[in-house]
């Protein structure tokens, strides 16, 4: 998930995940027939019996780094459905092993999921469980996944989502900008033309901004954002979260964007997290008072408090008793 190219292959180190192997992940269709193993995961080096799971899709979130931040309901699903797809076997292999867990996993991801997710609608058709899983994170978060779901709930079936780990919630909660309203946009455009133009497109919005980014890029696209969204921006650059080298660079954008210079080595997947534009300033009390007046010379006194309030943002209750007070007052 985590990842805008599909991931590499994996190792466990130190109950994290690190990256190994470039080369691309066989695909292999699933076995729907094939003997089941065991359906057990292994809890503080003690077995635990997995349920039997009723027919359904479910979305699997799997850690984005450290492995210790899976779920307990996770395990028990990854362990007990009867088809397991995944975006890299040998990624999902090294959690599998991590818990003890025997499911075979089955690649699915943007290369094979024409051919491999009609199959995967095809068992849970038959009444099969089918547990979906990214590389890391939450399925369907900047992934191919969204079309298996897509395909679930047009044929009727059962989609069921397990919450857990999420880079962009990782990264808002760790970053102390506004979390009341936020945006994730995913990553970027490559291009700085197209980059700027979407930075343009959410400058105003009056909520943090949530993008991944690549460690090649992230200079680029710190110096963008400080010459679209200003220098003075809050902002924060999240790196490797979860894994051993986690860090939280926070700062401006123009403090950002000098740190991240074009001379900077990066390393790690990021997430970059902008805070919320500056509220405006509050109009004058003349300026209201004005407005208040010019309204009511057309409107009646409940409409021309509410247009106010529409054109700047103060209560419509207060807008209305001043309006009351300036017409005593004449």
């Amino acid at each position: 998930m985590f990842s805008p190219m599909p991931t590499p292959c994996s190792r466990a180190a130190l109950g994290s995940m690190t990256i190994s192997h470039p080369q691309e992940c066989t695909v292999t269709e699933p076995d729907t027939k094939a003997p089941r193993p065991p359906r057990s995961y292994r809890l503080n080096d003690s077995p635990v019996q997995a349920r039997p799971l009723e027919a359904a899709l479910y979305l699997v979130a799997t850690p984005i780094g450290n492995l210790g931040d899976i779920t307990l309901r996770a395990l028990e699903v990854l362990a007990g459905a009867d088809v397991l797809a995944c975006e890299d076997t040998r990624v999902t292999r090294v959690l599998l092993d991590r818990y003890g867990i025997a499911t075979r996993p089955y690649a699915y991801h943007e290369h094979n999921a024409a051919e491999v997710g009609p199959k995967l609608i095809e068992a849970l058709a038959a009444g099969k469980s089918v547990a979906l899983v990214s590389d890391a994170g939450t399925p369907l978060v900047s992934d191919p996944g969204y079309r298996l779901a897509q395909l679930a709930i047009e044929a009727g079936l059962k989609v069921v989502p397990l919450p857990g780990p999420s880079a962009p919630l990782a990264a808002l909660v760790g970053s102390g900008l506004p979390n009341d309203a936020f945006l994730f946009a995913g990553f970027l455009p490559t291009k700085d033309k197209a980059r700027r133009d979407v930075l343009t497109a959410w400058a105003e919005t009056p909520a943090t901004l949530i993008f991944f980014e690549s460690p090649h890029r992230i200079g680029a696209t710190l110096a963008a954002a400080c010459d679209v969204l200003g220098g003075e921006r809050p902002a924060c650059v999240c790196r490797e979260l979860t894994k051993t080298f986690e860090e939280f660079r926070r700062g401006t954008l123009a403090e950002l964007s000098a740190f991240y210079d074009d001379d900077r080595q990066v390393k790690g997947e990021i997430v970059l997290v902008i805070g919320p534009p500056a509220a405006p300033a509050a109009p004058a009390a003349e300026d209201v008072d004005a407005l208040l007046m010019m309204l009511a010379a057309t409107l009646p006194a409940p409409k021309a408090a509410a247009e106010a309030a529409r054109q700047t943002g103060l209560a419509r209750k207060d807008l209305y008793q001043r309006l009351l007070e300036l017409k005593s007052d004449r």
